[in-house]
């Protein structure tokens, strides 16, 4: 009898050992069940994101700011958009300008997500948003280089019309603003500006005739500045030695002036003397090198000419 008891007694405790561990796991997995809601509805919005909720395919909410958000697990999946500003870069396009020239343009657009509902609704993803945006930034570039030339497209600072590229940024903004993509364009730039390569050797041929044009041209302008020059310095140095000569002349007849009354002051005083002068002075200009005279060995020249002064 008394065995029986302590079989009983041994059995209860068994029993109670069991439930006590069963209700033990059952807490541990129902902890474990918790913690796993509970981290399958925490998600973390970083700096620099948005987290899209969406329920059954459609979008609840978009989480912007930075911290913990929580999301309804199971329901509810969480995907990312950037925040941030991104880079683009448009496929190469050949384009028409104004005056018929064919060019290749290479751009890079900076745009951001501003909107994500709008974005998600309109584009769906990324890539199909920056494939809307490349077709407008194409189209854009497209009408605004038909209208301008080709040396006011290589030139930015020789356009009319302003800046190229702010005017493509603002109108590619108006078109992604007017079907609600959701998506703005910072900014559009032109990173190369090509001919195509059929193109490329008359057109260096063009330009280098152009510059030689242009070369000649101011060749000529300088021989003609020279030309002027010399003619004006020619013109100038013609009046300097004709007033030379003048004043020359002028002081030469005075000289001889005064010259001639020291002569007939001086001769005047002695008129033997200033026969004998001019005697001298015939001489000189009637008898040179070849000179031949025959005169009476008795005659005054003959005389003079043989030294006999008595």
């Amino acid at each position: 009898m008394s065995k029986n008891v302590v079989d009983m007694d041994e059995r209860r405790s068994v029993e109670q050992e069991w439930r006590r561990y069963t209700k033990i796991g059952i807490m541990f997995i129902g902890l474990i069940i918790l913690l796993f809601l509970l981290f399958s509805s925490v998600f973390i919005v970083r700096e620099g994101e948005y987290k899209v909720i969406r329920q059954f395919q459609e979008v609840v909410r978009v989480e912007t700011e930075p911290g913990l958000a929580f999301k309804i697990p199971f329901l509810q999946t969480v995907s990312t958009l950037p925040k941030y500003q991104m880079t683009y870069d448009v496929s190469q396009a050949e384009i028409n300008t104004k005056d018929k020239k064919r060019i290749i343009i290479d751009n890079y657009a900076v745009w951001k997500i501003d909107e994500p509902r709008k974005m998600i609704s309109n584009a769906r993803t990324v890539e199909n948003a920056e494939s809307r945006m490349e077709e407008f930034i194409y189209s854009v570039v497209r009408t605004e280089l038909g209208q301008l030339n080709y040396d006011e497209i290589i030139n930015d600072e020789k356009s009319s019309r302003g800046s190229l590229n702010d005017r493509v940024t603002e109108r590619v903004n108006e078109l992604l603003s007017r079907d609600e993509y959701g998506i703005t364009v910072v900014d559009v730039r032109t990173k190369r500006t090509d001919l195509p390569e059929e193109n490329e050797n008359s057109v260096y041929t063009r330009m280098v005739s152009e510059r030689e044009s242009t070369a000649q041209e101011y060749l000529s302008k300088g021989d003609a500045q020279k030309n002027e020059t010399m003619a004006e310095t020619d013109r100038k140095v013609r009046e300097m030695l004709s007033k030379a000569e003048s004043e020359a002349e002028v002081i030469r007849a005075e000289g001889e002036g005064e010259a001639a009354k020291i002569y007939n002051k001086s001769f005047s005083k002695d008129p033997e003397f200033y026969n004998l002068y001019r005697t001298l002075e015939s001489y000189k200009k009637t008898i040179g090198e070849d000179t031949v005279i025959i005169l009476p060995s008795d005659s005054p020249y003959a005389r003079l000419l043989m030294g006999y002064t008595e």
